[in-house]
């Protein structure tokens, strides 16, 4: 799948940045455009992979921007991306249509630009363009303060409605209890590149063999149609590169069948691992409308029945036939992947906590205004109100 990407704020130019390298670093390729979009210049100029033409800073001209960000505060990021929305055109105008299957908005849910601005300019997508708007939104650590939570659940309502689907990941399930602030976020955004690109990179044409039962975009299209959310279960199996390991074994007198008994039990426990591993935002599986199964690495290793086995079980868990699978051949590639996207997900624990902290969070902050007016009210006023300001 083809793909024109847009990352608004820090948190959603940082992935959009890593997504660039981890697609080089993969000899990917299906990203045809990437831009960047924030209201604080310096977190722009941290961007390693993305030139500086397919930076835009906006919110220059405002007053409580210039600059300097939004300052957490998502009705001003939404603000300033409609009043900028000609300098994002002119990004868009460059993207070239005729080469990308649809367009993918990423943001962190929780700060001012992204959780304000992503949903805006998906909206707008939507509407000048015939191609589908994938949101990426990424949900914030509840450690990190009522006002990101509120921010991020006022945020996810609005970008679910206005995006064809939205991923989900869940900062707190990939937090490690020893990263610093830094390197966890480095982290969590590899494995966020690491799961789009692997599901989203399927089918492209290039260098790669192209197998018989190859996954198409075309068929990650129909898995994420109908709106709602989303999340992506991985696993990741380097057995096949170890010198005395299962794959080496198999091609002891040249490449064993395809269907060898030992390997479609390998793909098919690759399968299940990945679902019953951390997805990308826990959600129970079978409130899943839709599922699709990718499998990625040699094609020595991409096993048809261990495949077909896998999705049997999948559509026993989901409850659902509407599971699709196919392969994703990588000739030289190091290790075996399965990428299960669960599509249109209904149960998702994250954001039924999300929401009931996001309402708990509104109402402490009203309280607290409330009772700063009273008292500021009587700090400027003398107990016997006897004075007369000037």
């Amino acid at each position: 799948m083809k793909l024109a990407v847009i990352g608004f704020g820090n948190a959603g130019g940082k992935i959009t940045d890593k997504l660039v390298w981890y697609q080089q670093a993969a000899d990917r390729d299906l990203i045809r455009s990437a831009i960047s979009v924030n209201s604080a210049r310096v977190d722009l100029a941290r961007l390693e992979h993305l030139p500086r033409e397919n930076q835009i800073l906006i919110g220059q001209t405002d007053d409580r921007v210039k600059g300097h960000g939004a300052g957490a505060d998502p009705d001003l990021g939404a603000e300033i991306t409609e009043r900028d929305r000609h300098e994002i055109d002119r990004a868009l105008d460059m993207v070239p249509m005729y080469e990308i299957d649809a367009f993918l908005v990423v943001a962190g849910l929780g700060g001012g630009t992204g959780s304000g601005g992503a949903p805006r300019i998906a909206e707008q997508i939507n509407d000048r363009y015939d191609e589908p708007v994938y949101g990426l939104g990424v949900l914030p650590s509840k450690d990190e303060g009522g006002r990101t939570v509120l921010n991020a659940a006022r945020s996810f309502q609005s970008f679910a409605d206005a995006t064809t689907n939205l991923i989900l990941f869940d900062n707190d399930v990939w937090r490690g209890s020893g990263d610093s602030v830094e390197a966890g976020y480095e982290r969590t955004n590899e494995e966020i590149a690491r799961r789009i690109i692997t599901l989203l990179g399927a089918g492209e044409i290039d260098s790669s063999n192209i197998s018989e039962h190859a996954m198409d975009s075309s068929d990650i299209r129909r898995t994420l149609s109908g709106g709602g959310v989303s999340t992506i279960a991985y696993a990741e199996s380097k057995e096949v590169i170890d010198s005395g390991g299962l794959l080496s074994s198999l091609r002891s007198n040249g490449t064993k069948p395809l269907d060898d008994p030992d390997w479609a039990t390998k793909v098919n426990g690759l399968v299940r691992q990945a679902v019953q591993s951390r997805m990308t935002c826990p959600a129970e599986i079978d409130s899943a409308e839709r599922s699709l199964i990718v499998l990625s690495g040699p094609p020595e290793a991409l096993s048809r029945k261990g495949l077909e086995s896998g999705r049997r079980w999948l559509e026993q868990q989901t409850d659902s036939v509407e599971v699709l699978s196919g392969d994703d051949p990588r000739p030289g590639a190091g290790s075996l992947a399965a990428v299960v996207l669960l599509a249109n997900v209904t149960d998702v624990p994250p954001i039924d906590a999300l929401q009931e902290l996001g309402v708990k969070a509104k109402e402490n902050i009203e309280a607290q205004r409330e009772r700063r007016e009273e008292q500021f009210e009587e700090l400027v006023t003398d107990d016997d109100d006897a004075l007369d300001p000037v």
